[in-house]
């Protein structure tokens, strides 16, 4: 295993070459093109034996990535923003035809106004479609990740979504452990898909669908979400055991006894512990329960984590207008049919990169008893 300073794109295009793809078309847009940047070299280099298609949009790289992986071949994709929302309609395609395309996105906000710094609007607007999605903190998890979701989108036959932060993720340097190619082959195999287009074995094959049928398809969607989560536990246990590196549906960090708890998503999770540790030398109990797989969303794991008299403060980076924050919907959704349920503030912060610092986590754990629980709580 091979130590090195990279950026968080450079991280992701060291994951994907070890997953070994054969199929990359992709479209560059700030913050993500980095990572179809080293990508190119790569296949142009010849240090990855794949095709790299130049397409003329996102909805062109999606709609490559779907043909592609219809004719049985792993295949990669990367986009941001505005792209994935170019991209939506495929995406769509892509869940129906159960075909277990991986894509990463670095989250941008999407305009207008214009905006080119983080938020999760982008991937938080397709939290319905059908795919997995895991959101990031490191760079040493976004490399991670790219091989599990290779090997869980395959075992259960559906696209998977993996998430980092625009700029504070994708441009960061960060100190990387990389994977021996003979350690990611020994994790993830060869794609061996059981069924695929081949033109040399011609089979009808139809887009349309009656009610009756369409309503299965649907169905076995959802069976299969929520069926995951035994592949998803044991894409760990196997990768635990190759690279020596644990990961779960969720992490924790001092949640033990704590009575405030902030529940966050991507990197935004690093700056919450150490605004934890500032906390706790001033004998104010915090905690931290970071989600990472937000599809399919791990309700028991949450509700075990946040049971018992706890104030929970949910950092949104993302806004259902009229409604909330959906990380909190779905924690309140999880905790509907439970006894007890902990005290939730629905916060909002973050949006086109507004800054958080340590100290704005400090204040409002400190002025927490002065604020509206039933309200929508804004970082101004």
């Amino acid at each position: 295993m091979q130590k090195d300073m990279l950026l968080g794109s450079e991280a992701i295009a060291e994951g994907v070459k070890l997953a070994r793809p054969k199929i990359i078309p992709a479209y560059p847009i700030t913050p993500q093109t980095h990572i179809i940047e080293v990508l190119s070299e790569m296949t142009a280099k010849g240090e990855l034996d794949a095709t790299f298609i130049r397409v003329e949009s996102e909805l062109s790289a999606a709609a490559a990535a779907m043909g592609a992986s219809q004719a049985g071949v792993r295949t990669f994709t990367a986009t941001s923003s505005h792209g994935l929302a170019l991209m939506h309609e495929v995406l769509h395609w892509i869940v129906g035809a159960r075909l277990p395309v991986v894509l990463v996105n670095a989250n941008r906000a999407i305009g207008s106004p214009w905006n080119i710094w983080t938020d999760q609007t982008d991937s938080m607007t397709q939290r319905d479609l059908g795919w997995l999605q895991v959101y990031c903190e490191t760079a040493q998890e976004a490399l991670d990740t790219i091989l599990q979701a290779f090997y869980i989108a395959e075992k259960i036959q559906l696209p998977f979504m993996v998430m980092i932060d625009g700029f504070i993720l994708s441009h960061t340097l960060e100190e990387v452990l990389i994977p021996s190619q003979d350690e990611a082959d020994e994790f993830l195999p060869p794609y061996k898909p059981e069924y695929f287009l081949d033109t040399n074995n011609p089979m009808s094959f139809g887009a349309a669908a009656k009610g009756d049928i369409f309503y299965m398809l649907r169905k076995s969607i959802e069976e299969t979400m929520e069926g995951s989560f035994d592949y998803i536990d044991e894409a760990h246990k196997r990768f635990e055991k190759i690279f020596k590196r644990k990961y779960g549906l969720i992490d924790t960090y001092l949640l033990d006894d704590a009575e405030i708890v902030f529940v966050v998503a991507g990197a935004l999770a690093g700056t919450t512990k150490v605004a934890i540790d500032t906390l706790r030398k001033n004998n104010v109990k915090a905690g931290l329960l970071k989600i990472r797989y937000f599809r399919p969303f791990p309700k028991k794991e949450i509700v075990d984590a946040l049971k018992g008299d706890k104030k929970v403060v949910v950092f949104n980076k993302a806004l259902s207008f009229g409604s909330s924050g959906q990380i909190t919907q779905e924690i309140k959704e999880a905790f509907y049919y439970e006894d007890k349920k902990p005290v939730l503030y629905d916060y909002i912060l973050s949006l086109g990169g507004k800054e958080v610092f340590v100290e704005n986590i400090v204040d409002l754990a400190n002025n927490l008893d002065n604020l509206d629980k039933f309200k929508i709580l804004w970082r101004e």
